[in-house]
């Protein structure tokens, strides 16, 4: 993505958040149309197509650097929590309590990407980040507060499993940003949906009829294949700290979505929620932390912008002869390659993405 990386990682974030935020109560009115295994796994099967199409639009992009042998751990750790766990718990959530209430318990999952990505991930938040984090969670109580009467005590445990899975997900997806983000979406999708299938047909299971297998698979290339690809971006260009608070906004689109369509009651409380949302995101949009920091030496492979006149002080080193490819233009561009981050001391704006792991002094 072209231009300020953070604002492009907002829109990503964005964007994946809708597409998840729509499918909870999509997937909850077809929710009982088979097992929780089946319908899972044909929710990434139909994301596995989508990131196929895609893949083979965009085609295959060399300025990505690919997956690699070391990274087969954490995209196993994510395929099984995030592809695997977090959806059957979700679906199985989703046949004991309502739209609305499964919407607005989705906001567990920023809570839980929050913490570990503060506590464990040793991620920074600054001053506005913060108040932003205050402002979407209080909105997410707020949602919350007085709406899961109906809910039974399984059905909240259940889906506050699923959000902890995807936490822990959202974590391991940001140590693997710096990767081929469609590759890494790909492998997530084909990985969860081949053996759920193959396990849910060995059980006995059957296809739901065609109109719901048809709704599922296109829920899934949505709701799942898209969105995470678009939140690997996100996740890219934000860190998971940040990535979580603008992501917790798909509870809402979820709720909206069951107010309009679904036809459920509309609250005040409803209402006060979504402004402070809204005002979070917009406080996250302003966010321009930047101090001065050092950066240790470092080697490693992603994509980069490579600039003959030294636009990029990270990204000054020189290239081997099969580093760049021979129609690589004379001006900027970009492209992947393994490379060493040489030492430097310097002051911009930045976020605790994989190259901002430092310690802050207080009030910076």
């Amino acid at each position: 993505m072209r231009g300020n990386p953070q604002r492009w990682g907002l829109i990503a974030g964005l964007l994946a958040a809708v597409f998840f935020g729509l499918s909870a109560p999509l997937i909850s009115v077809i929710s009982r149309e088979g097992s929780p295994l089946m319908i899972a796994a044909l929710l990434y099967a139909g994301a596995a197509i989508a990131l196929l199409m895609v893949r083979g639009v965009l085609g295959h992009q060399q300025e990505e650097s690919p997956v690699q042998r070391r990274d087969f751990p954490p995209l196993l750790g994510l395929t099984i929590l995030g592809g695997m766990v977090g959806p059957i718990c979700l679906v199985q959530g989703l046949t004991l309590v309502s739209a609305g209430s499964a919407s607005l318990l989705l906001n567990l999952e920023a809570v839980f990407t929050l913490l570990i990505a503060v506590l464990i991930g040793r991620e920074h938040l600054s001053r506005k980040g913060l108040i932003a984090t205050v402002l979407i969670l209080t909105g997410a109580v707020l949602l919350t507060e007085g709406s899961l009467n109906g809910a039974t005590v399984l059905g909240t445990v259940l889906i506050a499993g699923a959000c902890l899975a995807w936490g822990i997900d959202n974590n391991l997806s940001q140590r693997l940003s710096l990767r081929d983000p469609l590759q890494i979406a790909l492998l997530k999708a084909i990985g969860a949906s081949v053996p759920m299938l193959i396990l849910a047909l060995a059980a006995g299971q059957t296809l739901p009829a065609w109109p719901a297998l048809l709704a599922l698979l296109s829920i899934g290339a949505v709701g799942y294949g898209l969105s995470i690809w678009l939140d690997l971006l996100a996740l890219r260009h934000l860190g998971a700290a940040r990535e979580s608070v603008v992501f917790s906004t798909a509870p809402f689109v979820g709720l909206l979505f069951s107010v309009l369509v679904l036809r459920e009651a509309f609250t005040g409380g409803m209402a006060m929620a979504s402004a402070l949302m809204v005002l979070g995101i917009t406080v996250l949009l302003k966010e321009d932390h930047g101090h001065w920091h050092r950066h240790e030496p470092l080697r490693h492979a992603h994509r980069h912008r490579h600039d003959p006149a030294g636009g990029d002080p990270h990204h000054q080193h020189d290239h081997s002869g099969d580093e760049l490819p021979a129609d690589m233009p004379q001006g900027p561009c970009w492209h992947a390659h393994e490379h060493l981050h040489q030492p430097i001391a310097h002051e911009h704006a930045h976020v605790s993405d994989i190259h901002h792991r430092h310690g802050h002094r207080h009030g910076l």
